[in-house]
């Protein structure tokens, strides 16, 4: 039981001090700058990727994305009206 305590202490000290050390580095400039110009080259490659990919799509004739969620939101905004008019239907019958 002893050499568990003096292995968990000594490994709650260890994971402390990594803790501090890799916020310090992490937070560096020197990590963030090059970091934060990988992450808008990914971007800006995916984005690329995503309007080759929606012009492939459109060219064989298929629906891209955006058609797909522009007709979704379409059918939604309808099946909302449709409610709202049945909701009077059953009022005015009521009535």
């Amino acid at each position: 039981m002893m050499t568990w305590d003096s292995w968990k202490k000594s490994f709650d000290v260890w994971e402390n001090e990594t803790a501090k050390f890799l916020e310090t580095w992490v937070k560096s400039p020197l990590v963030l700058g090059p970091s934060g110009m990988m992450l808008t080259q990914a971007m800006k490659a995916k984005a690329q990727y995503d309007k080759a990919l929606a012009q492939f799509w459109g060219s064989v004739g298929l629906p891209t994305k955006r058609d797909q969620e522009r007709t979704l939101h379409l059918l939604n905004k309808l099946e909302s009206r449709l409610l709202d008019l049945e909701e009077q239907l059953e009022e005015q019958q009521k009535a």
